[in-house]
């Protein structure tokens, strides 16, 4: 990770590509697909150093407000330092004019405030422990620690309460997408049938409805890795990937090899689609064929050897999916009950559970608050991109028997169990669903364009002095 990449400078290239769009934020399905990009950080501003007595004045860009925004300043040092961290970030941004870039960049976060300004109205809230959970998953994914986070969060000038702020905005606009537009778009039966026939005589494959299994060796680079230590790793992948082609356990190269916390289950991901894939994975295995081997490719983490478990073409007859048996204990959002009880009480649940004076699923029964309670907290056997992005991640680094820390979602607190995991084909039914998620992502993108268009009408927009560098 050379820096945490930033969802605002993705979110500006992507409106640079489709300038007739609306200047608003894709929409995700929660915290853990804005965080695998990482929150925005940037360098501090820049420090000139002041000039000598005899030298000519130096005409500086003053403090001043740039935007109202319902009566909510932006100033131009908001501006200037969302464009320097978006260069920093993204040098193709520089190929952009200056002045379209600064553009850009203010009319992104007149729409940020708008939506903003929304939630609160709306009463969305977002409290410290979902704070705390959110930079735990952007370590998680940057593979390094909590500790390491949030020294690189300094080190590129950021203060930690700037850091969590960010966070806290990003997860109140997931929290806004989800309610006025994600929970809002359905797929019939009907439509997502006719998508399926249309792909089953399509004579080209969708890659949206390609269902991937793959197995990894991560070499992990440091940050600021020197030639010499990227050279060493890239050997040491390329050693462990024509080991791999010659023929030796795949499992026993990862366990003896890999960096990645994946390693306990030799390497494997999952059955899954395509999409829920870092798209650099999807293209390295594109041509490979099942049991092959791919890369090494290089990410921000290291260099990844990996190996093509299964694929499978959703509506053909041996689409094949990983499910997962979990059961859960969820404690809701109460006025009663802040999140931290929450969170201490199923914290005190997993710690009788480990010890063998409790059992998972007569605590389900006794104290969750859905409908699974009755069933010992078993939500059955489920498939990839079924249930909400915070509660899958953190079932998914679960192996079977193992119980999660507290995770907390929309919805409340969760306490989750994995009881076991299988690859099994997918049904009618089963394809069904994928189809329609694959269809409802279209729609929600079209649905979200339209909603952040009408946000930003609704909202009283005066534009002051023009942004100055």
């Amino acid at each position: 990770m050379k820096h945490i990449r930033s969802i605002i400078t993705l979110g500006c290239l992507a409106a640079m590509a489709a300038t007739s769009g609306a200047q608003g934020f894709r929409s995700g399905s929660g915290i853990t697909d804005i965080m695998r990009a990482g929150p925005r950080l940037g360098p501090p501003p820049v420090q000139r150093a002041p000039a000598s007595p005899s030298a000519a004045p130096v005409q500086r860009a003053a403090e001043f407000i740039v935007a109202l925004v319902n009566s909510e300043p932006i100033t131009n040092t908001d501006v200037q330092s969302r464009v320097t961290r978006l260069i920093k970030e993204n040098p193709d941004a520089e190929r952009v004019p200056r002045g379209e870039l600064t553009r850009l960049v203010l009319e992104r976060l007149i729409v940020e405030r708008a939506q903003l300004q929304l939630a609160k109205e709306n009463g969305i809230k977002v409290d410290d422990v979902a704070i705390d959970q959110a930079e735990q998953t952007v370590a998680r994914q940057n593979e390094i620690s909590l500790v390491e986070l949030r020294r690189r969060v300094a080190a590129e000038g950021i203060a930690l309460a700037d850091f969590r702020k960010d966070l806290r905005d990003q997860l109140l606009l997931t929290r806004l997408r989800d309610r006025e537009v994600e929970s809002k778009v359905k797929i019939s039966d009907s439509e997502a049938d006719e998508y399926l026939r249309d792909q089953r005589n399509s004579n080209t494959k969708n890659a949206a409805l390609q269902n991937l299994n793959l197995a990894q060796v991560l070499v992990v680079l440091p940050e600021n890795a020197t030639d010499a230590q990227v050279a060493a790793a890239q050997k040491k992948a390329q050693g462990l990937a024509e080991r791999a082609r010659a023929g030796e356990d795949f499992e026993k190269l990862v366990r003896e090899n890999s960096d990645s916390p994946d390693r306990a289950n030799g390497g494997a991901i999952g059955m899954r689609s395509a999409d829920r894939y870092p798209p650099l994975f999807v293209d390295a295995v594109q041509s490979t064929a099942v049991n092959g081997i791919a890369g090494p490719v290089r990410s921000s983490a290291g260099f990844h050897v990996l190996k093509v478990l299964a694929k499978a073409q959703i509506g053909s007859l041996d689409a094949t999916v990983t499910q997962t048996q979990v059961r859960h204990i969820l404690l809701l959002n109460d006025p009663k009950r802040t999140t931290a009880q929450a969170v201490a009480q199923l914290a005190e649940f997993k710690r009788r559970v480990q010890a063998g004076t409790a059992d998972f699923a007569g605590l389900a029964r006794d104290n969750s608050q859905d409908a699974s309670a009755k069933e010992g907290g078993d939500l059955g056997w489920s498939r990839p991109g079924q249930f909400v992005p915070e509660f899958e991640e953190a079932m998914d680094r679960l192996s079977p028997g193992q119980i999660s820390d507290p995770v907390v979602s929309r919805f409340g607190v969760h306490l989750i169990q994995v009881v076991g995991r299988r690859d099994s084909k997918l049904t009618q039914s089963e394809q069904r669903e994928a189809a329609r998620n694959v269809l409802r992502e279209q729609r929600i993108e079209e649905a979200f364009t339209t909603w952040v268009q009408e946000v930003r009408a609704r909202a009283y927009v005066e534009y002051r002095d023009p942004p100055q560098s």
